[in-house]
């Protein structure tokens, strides 16, 4: 999903293989989807398909598909074409999975329960190693509110795209020394105080991320004292928790 119709602008967000959007514009050959989580940005028509009536309702489409979802799998379609799928990504009619795993909802449910240990393992499991990529949502390529909002979704818990979006969820921590884990911490390096960052608390001052400023995936002690994680503290606004 790019933020103007033009091959060359800015990635903003991702519409995962599978995933149902909303076409709600059209100029030339580029469309303007809106996601399952409300989301906006504009898709080349090449990469989407008609889905044929009924369509599912938004609330059962995207992470909340009853369809096969990818753990990190790959799939065979009628023609013995593969295709690889990251997390998230949906196995559609026709194709079969080859290798790898993938879950239906109903297994995902038990094996992904709504508590913090199980999603802070996820974020750490999954996205262990994956680069930092402006718009990304996948162990393929990620940005720091992609990594937070895959990491709940797989469990089931659903939070807006963006982090100054994710900033509203939840309810507000008292402060850092009452982190808990799984609980979200915003930091801003504008001067309105803009939200630009989200990390994952581990419980105490340990977060998982993906940061710019780390090339990608990290695990920070903010309580280190080196220069990357001084200029966290200096720039963290406050913390919002998810879970109840």
């Amino acid at each position: 999903m790019l933020c103007e119709p033009d091959v060359k602008t800015t990635q903003a967000s991702q519409l995962l293989h599978g995933h149902i959007a909303e076409i709600f514009e059209k100029q030339g050959l580029w469309l303007k989807a809106r996601s399952a989580d409300g989301y906006e940005g504009w898709v080349h028509q090449g990469y989407v398909v008609t889905v044929p009536d009924p369509v599912p309702s938004p609330a059962d489409t995207g992470w909340d598909d009853p369809r096969p979802l990818s753990l990190g799998c790959t799939v065979r379609d009628a023609r013995g074409a593969t295709r690889k799928l990251p997390l998230g990504a949906l196995i559609t009619a026709g194709e079969e999975r080859s290798s790898g795993l993938a879950m239906s909802l109903e297994e995902r449910r038990h094996s992904f329960p709504r508590n913090a240990d199980s999603i802070t393992a996820s974020a750490m499991t999954y996205f262990e190693g994956t680069s930092y990529e402006w718009g990304g949502l996948t162990p393929w390529g990620c940005d720091c509110s992609g990594l937070v909002q895959s990491s709940f979704r797989l469990h089931g818990v659903g939070l807006p795209r963006d982090a100054w979006m994710q900033a509203g969820a939840g309810e507000p921590v008292e402060g850092m020394t009452d982190l808990r884990a799984a609980d979200l911490l915003f930091f801003s390096d504008e001067p309105e105080g803009k939200i630009t960052h989200v990390a994952i608390s581990l419980g105490g001052m340990r977060v998982v991320h993906l940061a710019l400023g780390r090339g990608g995936y990290a695990v920070d002690d903010l309580e280190s004292g080196d220069e990357y994680t001084d200029l966290l503290v200096k720039r963290f606004r406050f913390a919002r928790r998810v879970l109840s």
